[in-house]
């Protein structure tokens, strides 16, 4: 079921008596930056998604030319300590 000419009309004509002619260019206004500030956003989103991200001096390590994986000791608490 698609929405005729005649129900944009009366949907018009509603709009129209509920603001009135004078608040109706306003309200359009307002829409408009509305969507407007949507698109620049989505924009902004996409762009951020697109560039690569720069590796932080943390995860690089000290040298920051190496980025060689940090290797842990772990000790078993039944074991005691090697010195």
């Amino acid at each position: 079921m698609s929405i005729g000419i005649w129900q944009v009309v009366l949907i018009l004509l509603i709009v129209l008596i509920i603001f009135g002619a004078g608040k109706l260019p306003k309200v359009m206004g307002d829409l408009a930056k509305g969507v407007r500030n949507f698109k620049k956003g989505l924009q902004e989103d996409e762009e951020e998604e697109a560039k690569p991200k720069p590796i932080a001096a943390d995860e690089a390590g000290a040298g920051g030319a190496s980025a060689a994986p940090v290797v842990e000791a772990s000790v078993r608490k039944d074991e005691p300590a090697k010195s």
